[in-house]
């Protein structure tokens, strides 16, 4: 179900790459104002006074997607066709904001031969450590954790489909981008607005790898991760999927735990069901998993939490204890704002520690490799 609006342009209240945020007057007695998001490269860029056209449901039903209308179009201001481009790689397909790219992966692609050739055509990572995460909100966190140990590595950022499409909507990858946090970044499957296109996830890391030249990706989907409250019916199911990739491409998968001392759910108490799913369910092939270890309580609960997990799983996972010394002032020098499922770093301490314990990891494998 979609809910139209219209309405008009008020104000700009913010922007940043590949976005600008807009207060719009709704059209109708009430007049209400709303936040509404455009994606400039979708609908150009709408004026103040400009009649747009909204798609309110998400809004209008109060749910996470930051309290916003998204702006469909700007009848009056249509943008104009924008350059050529000899891409045929179609994302949100079957849509009426489908779009056309040039994925790194196709045949018309200035990388297409790296990715034909050598170690690429092999399908081989060469050992490239790849942190897997359930929630966007855990990116920044990895990011500050590797770099307390390693602040020259070249990471690559990969973002799939399960939450948010565009890429542009994550203000935390813009900011990353600007501090200089993330070497580049890669949009898979129907997700679309990275600096390189690919088509699987599995062609993504390894465009990260040999045409970005990484020393660590990190894979998680978009902001908006959607759950049911069962087993399997939640989009961060595919990180164990992420870390099947990993594993057949050779590189070395690094399972980021999910972990809340805040979230009030039990099943999301500790290690949540999400990574016990994931990663212990889904994932069939061999991967880190990073356990911060704090000597309190809660600490020891996730710790044998954590081990519980590596024993029963399926696939071949290994426990990997990660001292926290310096990672809370690290995740306090993060140049984007921390926030998970609403909470900030102060709120839910633990969940952010415990991404940044998988980047701290991921960070002494590449340190391994280069000794090796």
């Amino acid at each position: 179900m979609m809910q139209w609006r219209e309405g008009t342009v008020q104000q700009v209240r913010g922007r940043w790459p590949g976005a600008v945020e807009y207060a719009v007057q709704l059209a109708g007695d009430d007049g209400d104002v709303v936040r509404a998001l455009a994606y400039t490269a979708l609908v150009g860029e709408p004026q103040v006074g400009d009649r747009v056209l909204l798609n309110a449901s998400a809004l209008l039903r109060g749910l996470g997607t930051g309290g916003l209308a998204f702006v469909v179009a700007a009848p009056d201001r249509l943008p104009a066709d924008p350059p050529a481009s000899e891409g045929h790689i179609v994302k949100a397909r079957y849509t009426p904001q489908q779009q056309m790219f040039m994925a790194v992966d196709e045949q018309d692609s200035p990388h297409h031969a790296a990715l034909t050739t050598g170690p690429a055509a092999a399908g081989d990572l060469l050992g490239l450590p790849v942190v897997v995460a359930d929630l966007h909100s855990a990116l920044p966190a990895v990011l500050a954790g590797l770099r307390t140990e390693r602040p020259d590595a070249r990471v690559v950022y990969l973002m799939t489909d399960g939450g948010a499409l565009p890429l542009a909507f994550s203000r935390a990858v813009a900011g990353l981008t600007e501090a200089g946090w993330l070497h580049g970044t890669v949009t898979v499957g129907q997700a679309y607005g990275g600096e390189h296109e690919a088509v699987t996830l599995h062609s993504g890391l390894l465009a990260a790898r040999h045409v970005l030249g990484a020393d660590v990706a990190v894979v998680i989907q978009g902001p908006g991760n959607v759950g049911t409250g069962t087993t399997w019916g939640y989009t961060g199911v595919a990180a164990g999927e992420a870390l099947n990739a990993v594993g057949v491409l050779r590189g070395r998968g690094v399972a980021a735990l999910r972990v809340s001392d805040a979230d009030q759910r039990g099943r999301h108490r500790g290690i949540s069901h999400h990574s016990r799913t994931a990663y212990g369910r889904v994932c069939l092939t061999a991967a880190d998993v990073p356990v911060g270890i704090v000597d309190d309580e809660f600490g020891r609960l996730v710790l044998a939490q954590a081990g519980d997990l590596v024993d029963e799983a399926t696939g071949d996972l290994t426990l990997r204890e990660v001292p926290v010394d310096g990672l809370d002032a690290a995740l306090r020098g993060t140049p984007v704002k921390l926030s998970t499922m609403g909470r900030g770093l102060d709120e839910d301490h633990a969940a952010f520690l415990h991404s940044a314990a998988a980047g701290r990891w991921a960070a002494r494998l590449l340190s391994e490799n280069a000794d090796g």
